[in-house]
């Protein structure tokens, strides 16, 4: 099992407290406490290895110039019009918002969801609200990237932390190019990713679909 390079750092710490849990239990007489202390030593290393796994993915073959993929794995929560509060990179024009909620046992590894030039970049230090509460999209610290295709549609997607998540990592350079799904960064623990575009994009999912990253075609802009 492949593991991120966004979290091995976390890894290390966690082989280390696992490390000190063992030699605790191992000085320990009594056997209660002793199996208490290797279970915990035991579940928290695997916890934390599962959940910084990188699995490969494969992009779809029916991918088109304006096909927008998934950069996250989770489940698909919100689909509506929305405020256009980025007028500065979208122009005025009337956008719809896709949501993602990402469970502490999803992927977290977060990829382009198409290919272009990265024209915009803002981080926001916000709260912690929980992240399948709406209200997460405008209030909680996120990561905001705007992606301009060669044919000049563009998107706006968002990492967001969610309540558990205390950490978004983003590796991203203004005016790089990108592909789709290439890998940039991740939220770790439970979190939320947004997508906003233009309001005629033509939607291909619909609230409670379970979304792969790099997989699974969530629109086509227009």
């Amino acid at each position: 099992m492949k593991i991120t390079n966004y979290g091995k750092d976390v890894v290390m710490k966690v082989i280390y407290v696992t490390l000190a849990l063992d030699v605790i239990a191992f000085f320990v007489n009594i056997p209660l406490i002793k199996i208490l202390l290797l279970s915990l030593s035991f579940f928290l290393l695997l916890f934390t290895l599962y959940f910084f796994r990188d699995p490969s993915r494969v992009l779809p073959e029916n991918l088109t110039d304006n096909s927008v993929i998934s950069p996250a794995d989770g489940k698909v929560v919100l689909i509506e019009d929305v405020e256009n509060i980025y007028k500065d990179y979208f122009g005025d024009i009337k956008v719809k918002q896709l949501s993602i909620f990402l469970s502490p046992l999803n992927v977290h590894v977060n990829c382009y969801p198409v290919s272009g030039t990265l024209k915009y970049f803002n981080y926001v230090k916000g709260e912690y609200l929980v992240a399948f509460n709406h209200k997460a999209s405008d209030k909680n610290e996120r990561s905001e990237l705007g992606v301009e295709t060669a044919k000049g549609k563009k998107l706006i997607f968002k990492q967001i932390a969610g309540f558990v998540a205390r950490r978004i990592v983003c590796d991203v350079k203004l005016n790089q190019s990108v592909k789709t799904g290439e890998k940039f960064g991740m939220i770790k623990f439970g979190s939320r990713v947004d997508l906003i575009f233009d309001r005629n994009t033509y939607i291909k999912v619909k609230p409670g679909d379970k979304v792969t990253a790099g997989m699974t075609v969530l629109a086509e802009l227009t």
